[in-house]
C-alpha cells in the first residue's frame, strides 16, 4: 500500500476549479479517508460513485485470524484452499505476528494445498509451499470442482480449511460441506459491505456499461478486491475492456498501480504519491484529455464526460441515447455503419429498433436535423468543414 495517503492534504480550490469537473463521473474504492477524496472531487464538481472495497485491521489487532489461526493448527486440516494472493500472505503476517508463523507452516506444509489463479500461487510458492491444483479461471466454483474431482467427489472425514476473500461465494463452502468436509475458514482481512446496497458490484457494472469516466485507487489489495469480486460476478473480461477502452484507471502511488500494469492497464499516477497529487492529475487528466469539441451545422458540439453542449446550451441525454450520440460523434462526421449502432442498442436490435432509438435521440437534440440518415448505410453527424 502506497502510505503517504494517510498524511497528503488538498491543495486549495480556487474558483476556477470549482465546475474543472462538471459533468464527469468518478468512481472511488478507497475506505481510508475517502470523504475527503470524495469531497475534493465534488467540489470540483464531479459526481462520485463511492464502493469503499476494503478495510485492514491492524495484524496486532486482527484476533479472528489469530483464532481462526489456532483452529487450523489444532485440526490439522488435509486441504486448504488459498483464493487471493494477498489473502495468503496477510494470513502468514498475522501468523508471525501472533507467533504461530512456524506452527501455521508446518500444518500447510502437511496440506494439500489448492489455489485460485496465478497470483495466488505465486504467494503460495513464495511461503515455500507447494500447490496441488490451480483453477483455470480464476473463480472459486472451478477451483471447488477440482477439489471435488480429485476426492472423488466426496470428502468425508476431511477437514477443509478455505482463505476466504471479501466476496464470499456461500454456495461454494456449502458445496464443501455438502460433500462430508469439516470446513474452517479463514477470513485475513475484512472488506466494507456498506448498508443499504451491493455497492462494489454497483460500481462493477457502471464501469463494464462504460458509465463512470475514471476510478481511483488507493490501495493494492483495493485492486485485487475489485478484479476478484469481477472474477466471482463473471464479468472480469468485461471489467478489463472496459478500463481499456473506455474508463480510465488512477492510482495513488506505484504500488497501488502495480496490480492494475499487471493486468496490462495504464494507470494515471501522479509524481508525488499524496491524495492531493492525486486529485489534482484527476483533474488535469480529465479536464484536458476527456473535453472534446467537433463543429457542426447546429453549432460547436462540446462532450464533457456524461454531458454535452450544443452552441453552449447543455444538455443530459438519456444512457442509452448518449452512447448513440458519442459513436457518431467519435467518428467525426464520417458515416457509422447501422450494425454497429445496432449493436450499441442491443445485441439483438433489428432495424427497427434502430431506427426508433435513432429518433428518439433526434428528438432530445435542439435541431434534430443534426444526425443525418445515410440511406442503406447508417447515420452521422452533419460536421463543418
Amino acid at each position: 500500500m502506497d502510505g503517504a495517503v494517510a498524511v497528503a492534504s488538498e491543495p486549495e480550490v480556487g474558483t476556477e476549479l470549482t465546475t474543472a469537473l462538471k459533468g464527469f463521473r468518478v468512481g472511488v474504492t478507497s475506505h481510508r479517508r475517502a470523504e475527503d477524496l470524495i469531497q475534493a472531487l465534488e467540489r470540483r464538481g464531479a459526481e462520485v460513485l463511492h464502493a469503499p472495497v476494503l478495510t485492514i485491521a491492524p495484524v496486532d489487532q486482527d484476533l479472528g485470524v489469530i483464532e481462526d489461526t489456532h483452529r487450523t493448527i489444532a485440526a490439522r486440516p488435509d486441504l486448504c484452499i488459498v483464493t487471493t494472493a494477498y489473502g495468503m500472505r496477510r494470513w502468514l503476517e498475522v501468523a508471525d505476528a501472533a507467533g504461530l508463523g512456524d506452527e501455521l507452516q508446518a500444518t500447510l506444509s502437511a496440506a494439500r494445498l489448492y489455489v485460485r489463479g496465478p497470483k495466488a500461487r505465486g504467494a503460495v510458492r513464495a511461503a515455500g509451499l507447494a500447490d496441488v491444483g490451480i483453477s483455470n479461471d480464476e473463480t472459486t466454483a472451478t477451483l471447488v470442482d477440482l477439489v471435488l474431482r480429485d476426492a472423488g467427489g466426496r470428502l468425508d472425514g476431511q477437514t477443509v480449511v478455505m482463505q476466504l476473500h471479501g466476496y464470499t461465494d456461500r454456495v461454494q463452502l456449502d458445496r464443501l460441506r455438502d460433500a462430508g468436509a469439516e470446513l474452517i475458514t479463514v477470513t485475513p482481512y475484512r472488506w466494507v459491505r456498506p448498508e443499504g446496497g451491493d455497492r462494489l458490484e454497483a460500481l462493477i457494472a457502471a464501469v463494464c456499461a462504460g458509465e463512470l469516466d475514471v476510478v481511483t485507487f488507493t490501495s493494492a489489495p483495493a485492486v485485487d478486491a475489485l478484479f476478484s469480486t469481477a472474477h466471482e460476478l463473471g464479468v472480469h473480461a468485461q471489467l478489463l475492456a472496459a478500463f481499456r477502452q473506455r474508463v480510465a484507471t488512477a492510482a495513488v502511488g506505484p504500488v497501488t498501480a502495480a496490480p492494475l500494469e499487471a493486468a496490462g492497464l495504464r494507470p494515471w499516477v501522479p509524481d508525488r504519491f499524496r491524495m492531493g497529487a492525486l486529485i489534482k492529475l484527476v483533474t488535469d487528466n480529465l479536464s484536458r484529455r476527456k473535453v472534446r469539441r467537433l463543429e457542426t451545422t447546429a453549432g460547436p458540439v462540446e462532450l464533457r464526460g456524461r454531458t454535452m453542449a450544443i452552441a453552449g446550451d447543455e444538455l443530459i441525454l438519456p444512457p442509452a441515447a448518449m452512447l448513440l450520440f458519442r459513436a457518431l460523434f467519435d467518428a467525426g462526421g464520417a458515416v457509422v455503419p447501422r450494425e454497429t449502432l445496432a449493436r450499441l442498442v442491443s445485441t439483438t436490435a433489428s432495424n427497427h429498433a434502430l431506427d426508433m432509438a435513432v429518433n428518439r435521440l433526434r428528438a432530445s437534440l435542439p435541431d434534430g436535423e443534426l444526425i443525418q440518415t445515410v440511406v442503406k448505410r447508417g447515420y452521422r453527424l452533419r460536421v463543418v468543414g
